[in-house]
């Protein structure tokens, strides 16, 4: 069984910075493909990142050059480091685990604020 956990949400003036993390259990962890996700109130789910097994990322247009995927198999963590935030991006973060494109598990989320 993978759990995941999220943590590093909260509230922030734009363009500023935060830093999620996810942490997962399981020793399944170094095969997983990670993503994050967000979904803001009223919109569709959208996917911000993902990055596979072997440490190939994937970043969404809309946060390109600002959000950072990263993962330390080491310690079973996924991170998103997020740059120059726009209100735009307040959302509830969602970290997701699977075989890409299929993530099976998935994280409580945690809610991310951008005040303007």
């Amino acid at each position: 069984q993978v759990q995941l956990v999220e943590s590093g949400g909260g509230l922030v003036q734009a363009g500023g910075s935060l830093r999620l993390s996810c942490a997962v259990s399981g020793s399944i962890f170094s095969i997983l493909s990670m993503a994050w996700y967000r979904q803001a109130p009223g919109k569709q789910r959208e996917l911000v990142a993902t990055i596979n097994s072997g440490g190939s990322t994937n970043h969404a247009d809309s946060v390109k050059g600002r959000f950072t995927i990263s993962r330390d198999n080491a310690k079973n963590m996924v991170y998103l480091q997020m740059n120059s935030l726009k209100p735009e991006d307040t959302a509830v973060y969602y970290c997701a685990a699977g075989v890409d494109p299929v993530y099976k598990y998935w994280g409580q989320g945690t809610q991310v604020t951008v005040s303007s």
